[in-house]
């Protein structure tokens, strides 16, 4: 029987070969094959390549499984479900920028239990397995704690819409002068392996789907730090916050009475 550790051992060994082979195939400048949900929001053909190798290497071995990935979409409907970003922070790797990551989560009975995030460029594979603790490189991650939010660094992203960067802009003008800083690297799932490893303190975002939290968010769970959405609402596209407890609630009342999960 699988236990949540052997998926997280499972999701690491694919995240690495889809890393490798990304790096071997990457040209100097990767060409813009599609583009999703506005001219800036840019598939490469090298996204779908990472994304049929990694359901390739799942069915290998878990053929009944459920699979959700962010080129491919949905397929299967096992209780339990991979929940795959082939490359999280397209646009870094298309101009050569070193924050993007391979992200595979496990979820069961509707829980993420598992999941590893590649951050490739790093050489940096961060996994975690449901009451089993965060890992980068042998070392057990702890996020920091007792910060206050004026001393926070805080890790934040953008979204594709001219709208929602608008929206997203008047929010952040309100946020930047309330804390130490604002990191914006272009990767959800690296941003949230950020907080497991106490390189910034918090994170929030407008936007991110499944495939973009599932397992950087469960790294940062298992390293100490709260995820959640606004108001006591779970944490999705509308919202998503990660941070220690005391810093998670002081960021979060900060943000909800600006409104962040409008759009215009």
């Amino acid at each position: 029987m699988e236990t949540f550790v052997t998926f997280a051992q499972l999701a690491e060994e694919i995240a690495r070969e889809a890393g490798e082979m990304l790096t071997a195939k990457r040209p100097a400048r990767p060409e813009v094959l599609d583009t999703k949900s506005s001219p800036t929001d840019v598939v490469t053909a090298l996204d779908r390549a990472s994304e049929e190798l990694i359901r390739t290497r799942i069915r290998a071995v878990r053929p009944d499984d459920a699979i959700l990935g962010e080129e491919g979409g949905s397929t299967g409907d096992g209780r339990v479900r991979w929940i795959v970003d082939p490359i999280d922070g397209t646009v870094n790797f298309l101009y050569g920028l070193p924050e993007w990551a391979v992200s595979i989560a496990v979820e069961v009975d509707g829980e993420v239990v598992a999941g590893a995030v590649n951050v490739v460029p790093r050489g940096e594979v961060f996994t975690a397995a449901r009451g089993e603790g965060a890992w980068l490189a042998g070392e057990r991650l702890r996020c920091n704690t007792g910060v206050p939010l004026d001393r926070a660094l805080i890790a934040t992203g953008f979204g594709y819409a001219a709208g929602r960067r608008r929206v997203q802009a008047e929010v952040l003008a309100e946020v930047l002068p309330a804390v130490r800083d604002i990191r914006r690297g272009g990767s959800a799932a690296s941003d949230l392996c950020s907080v497991a490893a106490g390189r910034v303190d918090g994170y929030y975002e407008r936007g991110p789907k499944a495939w973009d939290y599932s397992a950087g968010g469960l790294v940062a769970v298992e390293a100490g730090a709260r995820i959640g959405g606004l108001n006591g609402r779970p944490h999705g596209p509308g919202l998503t916050i990660c941070a220690a407890p005391g810093l998670f609630e002081e960021l979060h009342d900060l943000l909800a009475p600006l409104d962040p999960e409008r759009d215009a």
